[in-house]
């Protein structure tokens, strides 16, 4: 698998979300995803911060089995619904686990760029 993959997204405004992601190695075999943990964070800008109110933190889940390298984000209408629709915020997904010496090895599996559909409907 390459370190990172890139993928732009659209989200809708005041809509539930929830997007699967599938990682695999560039062999094509699932990435094994036992022993690891998922966070995923959605941004104005990349050097805001974890609290600056157009940031959001996506509910995450890794799939079962987790050999067969599933990982869910997710996002409620109700955040959706404070999500502004001009712009573009940025994202990325992260994968976390411990290695031998028990020390946290991170890798960014996904980024890019998420556009906002504004809701007509409220």
């Amino acid at each position: 698998m390459s370190l990172t993959n890139y993928e732009d997204i659209v989200i809708n405004q005041g809509t539930d979300v929830t997007i699967e992601v599938h990682l695999v190695h560039d062999s094509g075999s699932s990435l094994n995803l036992a022993n690891r943990t998922v966070s995923a964070m959605m941004k104005r800008r990349y050097t805001d911060s974890a609290n600056d109110p157009d940031s959001l933190q996506f509910s995450t889940a890794i799939a079962s089995p987790s050999t067969d390298g599933v990982l869910t984000l997710s996002l409620t209408n109700t955040q959706t619904d404070t999500l502004n629709p001009r712009g573009r915020y940025v994202y990325d997904v992260e994968l976390s686990h411990l290695d031998s010496d028990s020390n946290t090895i991170t890798q960014r599996v996904l980024e890019g760029h998420i556009e906002v559909s504004p809701s007509v409907t409220k």
